[in-house]
């Protein structure tokens, strides 16, 4: 060690063992201990911030060593391990400093350049109103009660809501769900989320006005799981009706639908992700058929569409999202938990790096997910406003700042100029109270009476009250399962150091259920471990209960008999989104002690029945439980107190501020459904017969193959957004005239009737081979044409075109192949921007032109297009781009009129390895509020920008609606790269094949990827197949080994 003086220095004051410190000075921790050791001081107290659970382990093996040298040799080794983990930590906080210094700039330059743009006289609006307060129809909610009990107004309420009869989807996919009997605290994922969304979805299902509640899941087929989890769907039965005449039809009601999708096994939420398309398609599946059985049992024939779509959590956000995508239809969204957050805290730690913590927990692919959830929401519900202004406000796409300016300009009818930004909603879960009865008998005399008689107590109290030498004292009880963010340890430690705390109070300990701890999960069998050790450590036997098992059915006992001991409930976690618990626990009469971090804040806030502590500070928790042990006055008042204001957390009065705010959404649903039910109801087996058109004088001719329809549709829907109400309204008349002269007053939408006869369709082939050369994507194209032509014998085979170029550019190279339009059923183009269909009519292809623009698909997909205002960002953007890259005046990207249509604008890329990697641009976009999907393309010549709505994937499950062709049937035919969308294609129940050696140049346009491609393909799926090449012969055998064709 010589030449290291420091380094001795530390070492001889980590293994000096001084004597006994002043009485007076020292702490509680060390009187207890008799006498101060600084090196077992500093392992025990100050590496804990590590948490690092096996340094304590060396440390005892080190202190019990009899050598003094080798006991020496294992304390310096352990020194040099702590000094690692120090150096770590400090290199590992630099670097997120650094990052989250840069993205504050970034944000401050975002919000500028935002609110320039909104540079109107609004400081009036905007000082007035703040996140949150205003309610969607622009009053402020300043000053008033959130919630209005009487029995006038939920009269009132209910007769304004009973005449309706609304369809709510629920999505929640993670943990085991069911309706009765949950297993809450198996797992990490089978928590309160689980019991949140069925008892939500079972006071919707009872409130007026709501006829039926599908709440999807996972369904998990396994051996090691209860059968109940493999059945498809499972009735809730309604505890009560709001108005007591719910009325009852024979579909209504709350349900649990299990979509199957993924592995059949049981796994963890983090492997979830690849499997999420399959999901969104099965999903969308079930809500087209139950909409559809609505329509006939309530909607005279027309479909019911959902009225909201709600999502739970990141991964369940991400699938509502895709489904309010292809169904046009609101969605909601609900965090629980978010993943910034959880990142900031485990970086905090210090034990791992950002690339650490993604690989473990999918970090990258849940923030990317919550994210779109911002930019498809119309409305994000949170517990409580810590949610909103500590936890939402790390995000890239919600700014308090911007959403305040927002409001105001939406309050004074102010255009916000392409901008959005979803209503934050603060509503805080419910519960059901009605069957609980507080215990309200004296302490003393239960406790002798549960001396003399326990025949009667439920089995739970004898499971508990066994490990308790005094039964007689009260009882400090804490319910959660054994997870290191929950604190318990620290809840033991301060009991174990508090005598007097000690001498009053016994403590309870409910950590799930477990069988053997080594079949439990690595973490929390280390936090049970360190827990049993701390009793033993603190001689806490007969003072804390921790039995091993017990049912979700016995946790109201469990909380009775807290009460009935005059206890106490605490949740001691470092932070709480929101702390459900704790209004259970209120409501059973217990005084609360909870963290100060989250949501109870907000709890104690309204009930005023406990206190609330610092999760880090031993003796903040041990005072504010001694404290309420102690003073008896305080423990009634706290108690009587929670159940004076319970109600305010009933689920009644959730829902109703729930439906309340879905009914201020503005109506979307598939815009069109009219005209698709009239060709339904006219359809027949003779194409002949299929169409019945007396009032249009047009020579609409049909094969009587049903492989080509006619029609048309010359109207092109060119609305940008609402603030460019102007030039829309001179293009629609334009348009319209142009129309008249060929139609006289009729409007007919070619996707209709080309639609019609897609349905006949056995398979659809879809060629999206992301190439830039056009001699290439020939020749694939007319390989899958002559494949499609050996199955013919199946049935007909449409044949669909997916590309990233312009409409005009993909017609001049089917021209130059001697291809004509009429071979192909559809064209999505722009990258998923707009959809064309073959036009059939004799003046369409006169004009040169052979396609016809889907209109419906356009309103389908403008939902929060920021129309020419996102264009003029954009090109900001690319002058930025080039004055701080370009050299010499190279222009390293420039807007391409030529190519950009009415929902994509596309900018020419010169020079892709000096462009600005694809998650800045997002990140640069949401912070100005701009809602829109950026794709680089055709090998990195091109810039697409389209809504966020749009992609080329939710443009296949369009056409799935529109044609009612099984997606299952669908087959993708892709390279082995592509364009950076190329992921969303290879998910879903479709099949897929991926042509070796194709497109392999785009292969660079991935080198910058937020997360792996693997946490969001799953590879090893059966409807993914790997083509030997591009040649007859390969796609053939592709095709077989798809059970497609023959081999």
């Amino acid at each position: 060690m010589a030449g290291n003086d420091w380094i001795n220095s530390y070492l001889e004051a980590i293994l000096d063992v001084g004597p006994g410190l002043d009485d007076a000075k020292s702490s509680l921790l060390l009187r207890e201990r008799g006498h101060f050791s600084p090196s077992r001081y500093f392992v025990e107290e100050v590496i804990t911030g590590f948490d690092e659970t096996d340094l304590h382990r060396s440390w005892v093996r080190a202190a019990s060593t009899r050598s003094p040298q080798e006991r020496n040799t294992r304390l310096e080794n352990l020194c040099w391990r702590i000094w690692n983990l120090a150096r770590q930590k400090k290199q590992i906080e630099e670097t997120e400093a650094k990052r989250n210094a840069k993205r504050r700039m970034e944000r401050e330059r975002g919000r500028r350049e935002a609110t320039a743009d909104m540079s109107e006289d609004l400081s009036e609006g905007e000082k007035g109103d703040t996140v949150s307060d205003l309610s969607v129809h622009g009053e402020s909610n300043r000053g008033k009660l959130r919630r209005v009990s009487s029995i006038d107004t939920m009269e009132n309420w209910a007769n304004q809501f009973k005449e309706r009869k609304l369809y709510i989807v629920l999505i929640s996919l993670h943990g085991l769900i069911r309706g009765e009997n949950m297993e809450l605290g198996r797992d990490s994922d089978t928590g309160g989320q689980v019991k949140y969304v069925v008892e939500l979805a079972r006071a919707l299902g009872a409130m007026p006005g709501v006829y039926r509640v599908d709440l999807l899941t996972r369904q998990v087929s396994a051996p090691d799981v209860d059968w109940s989890y493999g059945e498809p769907s499972e009735m809730l039965n309604l505890r009560n009706s709001e108005d007591g005449s719910h009325e009852l039809g024979e579909s209504s009601g709350a349900y649990i639908i299990r979509i199957p999708f993924g592995p059949k096994k049981y796994i963890a939420k983090e492997l979830l992700w690849p499997y999420i398309p399959e999901f969104v398609d099965g999903a969308l599946s079930h809500i087209l058929q139950m909409s559809k059985v609505l329509g006939e049992q309530i909607g005279g024939g027309q479909p019911i569409w959902p009225v909201a779509i709600h999502g739970h959590y990141a991964d369940a956000g991400d699938s509502a999202a895709l489904l309010s995508g292809a169904l046009n239809v609101p969605m909601v969204f609900t965090g629980h938990s978010l993943g910034r957050d959880k990142l900031a805290q485990l970086l905090k730690q210090g034990r791992s790096s950002i690339e650490e913590i993604n690989t473990m927990y999918k970090i990258l692919r849940r923030t990317e997910a919550e994210e779109l959830c911002l930019d498809a929401s119309e409305i994000v519900i949170t517990s409580t406003k810590q949610e909103i202004e500590e936890q939402w406000r790390l995000y890239d796409g919600f700014d308090p700042v911007i959403e305040r300016k927002l409001r105001a300009r939406m309050k004074r009818g102010v255009s916000c100029l392409g901008r959005f930004m979803p209503r934050m909603s603060v509503i805080p879960p419910g519960m059901e109270f009605n069957h609980i009865i507080p215990h309200d008998a004296d302490m003393d005399g239960d406790a002798e009476a549960h001396d003399e008689n326990t025949s009667s107590d439920p089995p739970i109290w004898s499971e508990i009250m066994r490990f308790f030498t005094n039964r007689r004292k009260p009882m400090i009880l804490a319910l959660a399962r054994p997870d290191p963010k929950k604190n318990l340890t620290t809840l033991v430690k301060a009991f174990g150091e508090c005598r007097p705390l000690r001498e009053l109070a016994n403590l309870t300990l409910i950590m799930g259920n477990r069988d053997d701890i080594d079949e439990m999960s690595g973490t929390s069998a280390s936090v049970l471990v360190s827990i049993l050790k701390l009793i033993d450590k603190y001689d806490l036997y007969g003072q804390v209960a921790y039995p091993k098992h017990h049912k979700q059915v016995e946790v109201p006992e469990i909380y009775r008999l807290a009460a009935k001991t005059k206890g106490v409930f605490i949740n001691p976690a470092f932070i709480e989104p929101f702390g459900l618990t704790l209004i259970e626990a209120a409501a059973y009469g217990l005084p609360i002690v909870a963290t100060k971090n989250g949501g109870p804040v907000d709890i104690i806030k309204v009930l005023d029945n406990g206190l609330l502590v610092d999760p880090h500070d031993q003796k903040s928790i041990a005072d504010a439980l001694l404290k309420l042990v102690a003073d008896k006055q305080l423990w009634s008042k706290c108690r009587n107190a929670g159940l004076k204001n319970i109600h305010l957390f009933s689920w009644t009065e959730h829902c109703k501020t729930y439906l309340s705010r879905i009914a201020s959404c503005k109506p979307r649903q598939p815009n069109w459904q009219k005209s698709d039910l009239k060709f339904e109801e006219s359809e027949s087996d003779s194409p002949g017969d299929s169409l019945n058109i007396q009032d249009i004088s047009l020579n609409l001719k049909l094969s009587l193959d049903g492989e080509k329809t006619e029609g048309s549709s010359n109207l092109d829907d060119t609305l940008d957004s609402e603030e460019n109400a102007v030039d829309a309204k001179s293009k629609m008349e334009n348009a319209v005239l142009k129309l008249s002269k060929s139609m006289d007053k009729a409007h007919i939408d070619g996707g209709n009737l080309h639609g019609h006869a897609a349905r006949r369709r056995k398979y659809v082939f879809v060629i999206a081979i992301d190439s830039d050369s056009s001699s290439g994507l020939l020749e694939i194209v007319r390989t899958v044409l002559e494949a499609a032509v050996d199955l013919r014998s199946k049935g007909p085979v449409g044949i669909v075109i997916s590309t990233a170029l312009t409409i005009a550019e993909l017609n001049s190279i089917l021209q130059s192949g001697g291809l004509s339009a009429s071979e192909f059923d559809a064209f999505i183009c722009y990258s998923g921007g707009e959809l064309y269909y073959p036009a059939t009519r004799a003046e369409d292809k006169s004009a040169g032109f052979p396609f016809i623009k889907d209109s419906n698909y356009h309103s389908h997909v403008e939902y929060r297009w920021g129309g020419d205002n996102l264009r003029k960002t954009l090109v900001k953007w690319a002058t930025s781009v080039n004055e701080k890259k370009g050299q010499d005046g190279a222009q390293i990207v420039i807007a391409e009129d030529s190519a950009s249509t009415t929902h994509c604008y596309a900018f020419k890329v010169n020079d892709f390895s000096l462009l600005t990697p694809l998650k800045e641009l997002r990140k640069f976009l949401r912070f100005q509020a701009l809602r829109c999907q950026s794709i680089y393309c055709l090998n990195g010549t091109r810039l697409n920008v389209i809504p966020v709505m749009a992609s080329r994937s939710q443009a296949l499950r369009y056409l799935y609606v529109r044609w009612h062709t099984e997606l299952s049937n669908f087959v993708v035919f892709t390279g082995e790269y592509g364009d950076t969308d190329y992921e969303t294609l290879l998910g879903g129940i479709h099949k897929k094949i991926v042509l070796k050696g194709v497109c392999s140049e785009a292969r660079k346009l991935h080198s910058n990827r937020v997360y792996p491609i693997e946490h969001v393909v799953s590879f090893d799926s059966p409807n993914i197949v790997q083509a030997g090449g591009s040649s007859p012969e390969d796609i053939s055998a592709a095709l077989g080994k798809l059970g497609i064709l023959k081999s």
